[in-house]
C-alpha cells in the first residue's frame, strides 16, 4: 500500500496560466518522499547525523491534467526497488474529488555519504523500514 500525503493547492502555487506549476508538482513528489522516510522514522536530520542523505539522480515526471488553487490532492509514493545503493520510487497524484490522476512520477534516488558524494551502501536498518511494492 502506497504512502498518503495530503496537499492543497495554495494561491502562491498557481503559475501565470492560471494552474499549479510544474515547480509545485515537483516540490509535492519530494516533500512526499521525504513524509513517507519521517513516518518511518529515518527524517532529514537522522540521515545527516550519518552522514548520508539521499539525492536524485533522475525523475521522470508526466503531467496528466492540471491542479487548480484551493484544490486538495493526495499524493501517493511508494519504493518500487531497492538495489545495493539505489532506490527507485513511484508517485502518483491525485484529485480525490474527482478521481484524476494528475501526475505519474518516477525517481531514482541514490543513497550517498555527504563527506564524499559518492554512493553508499543502504545500511540494513534503512533498508527494511522501506517495504518494497512493485
Amino acid at each position: 500500500m502506497p504512502f498518503f500525503h495530503q496537499v492543497e493547492v495554495l494561491p502562491a502555487d498557481v503559475d501565470r496560466l492560471g494552474h499549479a506549476s510544474n515547480q509545485v508538482y515537483l516540490r509535492w513528489v519530494l516533500d512526499a518522499a521525504l513524509a513517507h522516510s519521517t513516518a518511518l522514522g529515518l527524517d532529514e536530520e537522522a540521515y545527516l547525523a550519518r552522514g548520508q542523505a539521499w539525492v536524485v539522480r533522475k525523475h521522470e515526471l508526466t503531467y496528466l491534467r492540471p491542479a487548480f488553487g484551493g484544490d486538495r490532492l493526495r499524493v501517493e509514493t511508494r519504493v518500487e526497488n531497492m538495489s545495493a545503493a539505489s532506490s527507485v520510487r513511484r508517485t502518483r497524484i491525485v484529485r480525490p474529488s474527482d478521481g484524476a490522476v494528475l501526475l505519474e512520477a518516477v525517481t531514482d534516488w541514490v543513497y550517498v555519504e555527504i563527506a564524499r558524494g559518492k554512493p553508499a551502501r543502504i545500511p540494513p536498518d534503512v533498508r527494511e523500514r522501506f517495504p518494497i511494492e512493485p
